[in-house]
């Protein structure tokens, strides 16, 4: 153990034991770093949970990376594509790549006695992932799609369902305008809600067969593909893999297809989401700015309490770095005291929050029914971390007054 080591020790047991004039301003600088400390992990939980949640949602319905005609416009008329791409399999067991599958969509109307409704009607196929709606299903169960036969069950959103008043095992007609009109009847088979209402409003999802039929279309003809991605953050590069695979068409006979992903599909809800980061990066540096502002009183504290040692230490011959360290190892001390219940606090109401969903949210403004938690290590240590390492910055230049300070004035200092 070194000399400032030593020294610092024998003082921290001091302060805890005794009752020197500094221990009030301590406990305030350690509740500053705390409550610091607390508010950083829960606004970084939250933000990166909240993001986390509606990117998961939004790609749920349209998935990350879509591949449709090159010359589809942006209705929900698509022009169709061949389900046989030679693409598919190059990329089918790309690492990164979960799942691909196949998907049409056709605008229609809902009519229910007095009640109408616009909405477009998404066919899937038995590859679709059924993950995302099986866990927000809240009546009934998700459909299944025969290679063979078709089925007129259909999922309906809550939103949708109560606007026209149905409920789960009602039939309904929808009617589509074309040339010649067209009706189908379908039947509840399950009820979703997922809280982004401008979605939940949108989409009905049935066997693929019944769009086929409707547009006219062969058994192999879909309006695209949905691929889903592992990690959401490599979603640019897969959406070039993607792209290489597809590779350029320049033959007339061919399939022109082009490659989205659901940034540039999305992208309000996106630039949305970007804005949070500034917020919670303006919250970072206020809690850091005020965890070292309270410690750099707690250290100028310590240092006029203990100028009579300084004097002396000086005298026998310590160096100004040696007592400047006595007290910076004090300073260390007083934060991880400070992280270590900011810690406890900040951990222990974002796992209270994740258990209890005691903070509700509005989901027409939010897209979300409670305050959404991603607790993740790697975060916490980097918070932790850093904010050691910037408050420990931010103390070296009140440490300077130590090196003004003479033995002879020190020693006679009361």
């Amino acid at each position: 153990m070194s000399t400032g080591t030593f020294i610092a020790s024998r003082l921290i047991k001091e302060r805890n034991h005794g009752t020197a004039f500094s221990r009030p301003i301590n406990v305030i600088a350690i509740i500053g770093i705390s409550l610091g400390l607390a508010v950083m992990i829960l606004a970084v939980s939250i933000l990166t949970g909240f993001k986390q949640q509606i990117r998961d949602k939004v790609a749920g319905f349209g998935a990350h990376i879509q591949v449709v005609n090159f010359d589809a416009n942006i209705s929900y008329e698509t022009v169709p594509v061949s389900a046989s791409q030679p693409f598919i399999d190059k990329i089918k067991n790309h690492p990164g790549i979960r799942n691909i599958q196949v998907f049409a969509t056709k605008a229609g109307i809902i009519k229910t006695g007095e009640n109408i409704q616009g909405i477009v009607l998404k066919g899937i196929d038995n590859d679709y992932d059924w993950s995302f709606f099986a866990s927000n299903m809240v009546e009934g169960e998700v459909i299944t799609v025969d290679d063979s036969v078709r089925t007129n069950d259909v999922i309906i959103s809550r939103k949708v369902a109560d606007m026209l008043g149905l409920k789960l095992g009602d039939s309904f007609s929808m009617f589509f305008v074309q040339d010649p009109p067209r009706m189908r009847k379908f039947t509840i088979h399950g009820i979703y809600e997922t809280s982004l209402e401008e979605f939940d409003k949108r989409y009905l999802f049935c066997d693929i067969k019944h769009i086929r039929s409707l547009n006219g279309w062969d058994a192999d003809k879909v309006s695209g593909f949905e691929i889903f991605i592992n990690n959401f953050e490599d979603l640019d590069y897969m959406t070039d893999v993607v792209r290489d695979a597809i590779g350029y068409r320049i033959s007339e006979e061919e399939e022109q297809l082009k490659v989205t992903n659901i940034r540039t599909l999305y992208p309000q809800i996106f630039d949305w989401l970007g804005f949070q980061d500034t917020n919670v990066i303006i919250i970072l540096i206020l809690m850091i700015l005020v965890a070292g502002f309270n410690m750099i009183s707690g250290l100028l504290i310590l240092i006029l309490e203990k100028t009579n040692m300084i004097g002396v230490l000086k005298a026998i011959g310590s160096t100004n770095k040696l007592i400047r360290n006595v007290f910076l190892y004090q300073a260390a001390w007083l934060i991880a005291k400070g992280l270590l219940w900011g810690n406890i606090i900040g951990i222990g109401l974002a796992l209270l929050q994740m258990k209890t969903e005691m903070i509700t949210l509005d989901p027409a403004s939010y897209y979300l029914k409670s305050v959404p938690v991603n607790l993740d290590p790697v975060h916490i240590i980097l918070l932790n971390a850093g904010t050691m390492i910037a408050i420990i910055l931010m103390l070296l230049i009140p440490s300077q007054l130590i090196a003004r300070i003479t033995p002879v004035k020190a020693i006679r200092y009361d």
